[in-house]
């Protein structure tokens, strides 16, 4: 049975910032508006653009990635979040899965993980062969080369976060039952592999740190710094502009017809439950 009696959301220390609240809803508020006029940019000219969020687990990619979404409108801007790959796709070319959700002219998709899988908990965890990661390394850097020199543009960022800050993001997801789906058994793993984790990243960038294609690291540990920080940085890489918009105007409301709304009784309405809360 359902209960009113909720645990605390959160149990552990807070996390501190260096942006005040009101300094960063307001920045924020600022950064989403350009996002819209981004957005638009890309719809008028029939761009393609492409946003890669990498990182350690809890680093702080999906809470961005939210907030850069948050305004766009969704038949434009999509999340691509893939689960572990079916057996089909298992025997495919292993981009193939990836390239099905590249943008057509107008859109903007936000990649929270990315083809980059391979190159992190798939070779940390042994989830592909040595082989298959070696091919990945070798075939990464062409791959995004096709996708720039076809006009998409393609942005790779890094999230950045330390062992200590991981560990505490952690343990507040294991306190917060609104949370605790965002822990899995890999992700505990992370952990007791954070060395193997930052080879990994180490290999990864030496590979596919292209000129065409570059990464651009988020310093994650001040979750309020890093989204500001990485918006302001997308935005100002593209050369977007304002698009006048269209105009437009309320009309005025037609006189009525006669038109009655039928009883109430005869409608089945949800109870109003706000007016006992808090007796």
């Amino acid at each position: 049975m359902p209960t009113d009696k909720h645990p605390q959301r959160r149990t552990g220390p807070k996390e501190t910032s260096s942006v005040p609240r009101a300094l960063y809803e307001k920045e924020l508020y600022r950064l989403q508006t350009e996002l819209v006029v981004l957005q638009e940019w890309v719809r008028e000219e029939g761009k393609r653009l492409v946003v890669v969020f990498e990182g350690r687990d809890a680093a702080g990619k999906g809470s961005t990635i939210k907030r850069v979404a948050e305004h766009l409108n969704p038949r434009a801007a999509r999340i691509i979040a893939l689960p572990a790959p079916t057996a089909r796709e298992r025997t495919q070319w292993y981009f193939q899965r990836y390239v099905q959700h590249l943008p057509a002219a107008g859109e903007i998709v936000l990649f929270d993980r990315s083809w980059y899988n391979r190159a992190g908990v798939e070779h940390v965890m042994g989830f592909c062969t040595p082989q298959e990661h070696q091919l990945f390394l070798r075939q990464c850097p062409a791959f995004e080369r096709m996708l720039v020199e076809d006009d998409i543009l393609l942005r790779k960022y890094w999230f950045s976060v330390s062992d200590a800050v991981q560990e505490e993001r952690f343990r507040r997801r294991l306190e917060d039952p609104t949370r605790r789906w965002k822990l899995s058994s890999i992700d505990m793993e992370s952990i007791s592999r954070w060395e193997a984790y930052s080879r990994a990243k180490d290999d990864m960038f030496v590979h596919t740190d292209i000129a065409e294609a570059p990464w651009y690291v988020v310093e994650s540990d001040d979750k309020r710094a890093a989204r500001l920080n990485m918006i302001a940085h997308l935005l100002s890489t593209l050369p977007y502009r304002a698009v006048p918009g269209r105009s437009l105007r309320l009309p005025p409301r037609p006189p009525g017809t006669g038109y009655r709304r039928p009883p109430r009784g005869l409608q089945r309405h949800v109870p109003d439950r706000t007016r006992s809360l808090g007796s």
